[in-house]
């Protein structure tokens, strides 16, 4: 039978509601977009920030760039199309997490103002919570994690982010709710501000005799 909006019948009213969800976890579901160059530190960052989370009492999910592509979303490429679809369907995934009152850390380049804008509005504004990783093409380029920066200078990485793809950092007039500058702190300044970020603006208790804190 081919797919047809006449034929979808979505059961969404007939759901347990997020509040219950959220009342059995005790804590608030959101989504923590972490994003910039390649070897900025994203991972390292999410990878840290889930066990941290995780050792007080805080359910998370995680969310990581290459973990994603080599299955959810292993099909696309990095043409402009797919770098949309590849957000869309990551951002889809965050929301449903979210919604189950789960602490979502997604750690994904995102090189375009249009891709954050578009993971926003997909995610829901109250939920979306953007953390700028920033750090200069030439350290991510020393740093080279993964080897990807070598294999571009020898051309065997095309449409790469900051050199042959350009990344769009937050204007100053709509800047990320926080930016961690991995060129002057260290991991553990960064997990330290962003501790404190979701502890101030994202984690609520919603049981006054089974709070959860950081």
């Amino acid at each position: 039978m081919t797919s047809s909006p006449d034929h979808i019948h979505p059961i969404f009213e007939r759901t347990l509601g997020r509040a219950s969800k959220e009342d059995l976890l005790k804590q608030k579901g959101c989504v923590i977009w972490l994003y910039g160059l390649s070897g900025a530190g994203k991972s390292t960052l999410a990878l840290a920030m889930e066990k941290a989370l995780h050792q007080k009492g805080i359910l998370t999910q995680l969310l990581d760039g290459d973990n994603i592509r080599s299955g959810l979303n292993r099909n696309l490429g990095f043409s402009e199309a797919d770098r949309s679809e590849n957000i869309r369907r990551i951002a889809e995934v965050a929301r449903l997490f979210a919604q189950c009152g789960i602490v979502t850390l997604a750690s994904f380049i995102t090189p375009t103002r249009a891709l954050r804008q578009l993971a926003k509005e997909i995610v829901g504004k109250e939920d979306f919570h953007e953390v700028f990783v920033t750090c200069s093409f030439q350290t991510c380029e020393k740093r080279d994690v993964k080897g990807l920066y070598a294999k571009a200078r020898a051309g065997q990485v095309k449409q790469f982010t900051g050199k042959d793809a350009s990344f769009e950092p937050p204007l100053e007039s709509e800047p990320a709710d926080l930016t961690l500058d991995t060129d002057t702190l260290d991991e553990a300044a960064c997990l330290n501000q962003l501790s404190a970020f979701i502890e101030d603006r994202i984690i609520s208790s919603v049981s006054s005799n089974n709070s959860t804190h950081l």
